[in-house]
């Protein structure tokens, strides 16, 4: 059993690696660079609505919809989701195999994401549907049924819930709370009870906030995400102003070794240069999920009077993600553990990418006891309130796609056997279960880039009708009612 599960873990990483290197890189680069051009940069003209409409509307206590999320709400939501793991864990892991120029490239993917993500965002609002209990109904499966009719689309809708599902409803449940466990282990130690404490604690508050549906969740992200965004980056500048001198430094690496990674993860240039490529473009979809057809769910909650403005909002959702969370993770890193050290290839060899920061944070003080236990606790609280965000709006997106294959009334088998998967990834977290992921995740990029091609028609009418209108507050009656 051990040797099968070994072989399929060694094949699932093989076939990560072909789909990141050569389907992802082109798909997410396709779409990203297409909307970008067709909108004549909408993540550059637009970006100052978007700031408008997010902080101008941000209310930790927001009323409470008839239908779907306010603006805000469908925001938190969304950067909920993204903010996760991806941002700690996975930027780590990005420059350990791609060195400090994978972050250049994971910057690239998020600026073309910026684009992609308006797109996902505008669809997901103009073909969401209000059932009759006053929920919301949206994401890439209904936009995929608009641009596909007949067999095919119900194919590519189906192939697309069915990989929502299992990535984010389930074994993305796992992978986040197992993220959490280790976290605290490091800390407290005696690693199986904690594990087991931490998995059932987590799972316990996950069915408390998911069973109370949508509205719960947004009330509980709109307070959550502000905090955990305040808690991480002030203590990332706390950190930072103890390596001040070597911030320019650590960006002129990212720039730098973007183009000869081979100084530090070694081998030739082609295959470096492929290599950190690849680690931005996996690490990057991972983190702000544009492409992927996640957050689209979040934003078809929204109540806006045009798709165009929340368009604008999931702009920002993704320059924060990536341009503000990950790059403060990337500084953290790179200034204590790269900057000055003649031998940085060896790190790719010795360093750990879920103790990296923790590490990092460590090497400020003079007494190492202290330092560890600083460093570890930091990261114990930021990786909980991260993945835990994220496991709740994952919760959310997965039921819908459920929702969609087999009706409303299964929505609680959903949520069991979620709730499940939540517990026992605190317990069994292994590199199996994290290829699992990747693989699925990179599965949902395919139908929903698809349908993204497809439906540009749309995204850029929308652009071009309400794109110039300026910021005004939102009604409490979501747009698809009047679409319906």
């Amino acid at each position: 059993m051990d040797k099968f599960l070994l072989w399929l873990e060694n094949a699932l990483a093989s076939v990560n690696n072909v789909l990141a290197d050569y389907i992802l890189v082109v798909l997410l680069v396709a779409v990203g660079l297409f909307y970008t051009i067709k909108t004549k940069f909408v993540q550059v003209r637009c970006f100052g609505q978007g700031l408008k409409r997010v902080f101008g509307s941000i209310n930790l206590n927001g009323k409470k919809q008839k239908s779907g999320m306010s603006s805000f709400q469908a925001f938190a939501t969304a950067v909920a989701a993204q903010v996760g793991t991806g941002n700690i864990i996975g930027a780590c892991g990005a420059i350990l195999a791609g060195g400090p120029g994978a972050i250049f490239w994971m910057w690239i993917i998020a600026f073309l994401g910026m684009a992609t993500i308006y797109a996902e965002a505008v669809l997901s609002q103009k073909t969401k549907k209000v059932n009759a209990d006053g929920s919301v109904s949206g994401g890439p499966v209904y936009y995929i049924r608009t641009a596909f009719k007949g067999g095919f689309g119900k194919f590519l809708a189906g192939f697309f819930a069915i990989a929502a599902v299992i990535c984010l409803g389930f074994i993305g449940a796992m992978v986040q709370s197992n993220a959490i466990s280790s976290a605290v282990s490091n800390v407290v130690g005696e690693v199986n009870i904690t594990s087991i404490v931490v998995g059932a604690i987590v799972a316990l508050l996950v069915g408390v906030i998911v069973i109370g549906g949508a509205s719960r969740i947004a009330s509980v992200t709109e307070k959550i995400v502000p905090i955990m965004a305040i808690i991480y980056l002030v203590g990332g500048i706390v950190i930072l102003c103890f390596n001040i001198v070597d911030v320019p430094m650590a960006f002129w690496y990212i720039i730098k070794y973007a183009f000869t990674p081979e100084a530090v993860i070694g081998g030739g240039v082609g295959v470096a240069l492929k290599t950190a490529i690849s680690m931005g473009a996996k690490r990057g979809l991972f983190s702000n999920e544009a492409g992927m057809g996640s957050t689209p769910h979040a934003h078809a909650q929204a109540n806006v009077k045009t798709p165009h403005e929340q368009g604008t909002v999931a702009i920002v959702s993704v320059f924060l993600d990536t341009f503000v969370v990950l790059t403060m993770t990337a500084l953290i890193v790179i200034t204590s553990l790269y900057v000055g050290n003649p031998e940085m290839s060896s790190l790719v060899n010795t360093a750990d990418k879920n103790t990296m920061v923790a590490n990092s944070v460590a090497k400020i003080f003079s007494n190492a006891s202290v330092g560890n236990l600083v460093g570890a606790i930091f990261v114990a609280v930021c990786l909980t309130f991260f993945a835990f965000s994220t496991v709740i709006s994952w919760n959310l997106f997965g039921r819908i796609n459920f929702e969609y294959l087999f009706g409303k009334k299964s929505t609680i088998i959903y949520s069991i056997i979620s709730i499940m998967f939540t517990f026992l990834g605190a317990i069994l977290g292994s590199d199996l279960v994290w290829n699992f992921n990747d693989f699925v995740n990179y599965l949902m990029v395919i139908p929903n880039a698809i349908a993204l091609f497809a439906l540009s028609n749309m995204v850029i009418k929308e652009l071009k009708e309400n794109g110039k209108k300026s910021v005004g507050k939102t009604p409490n009656e979501p747009l698809a009612d009047k679409i319906k």
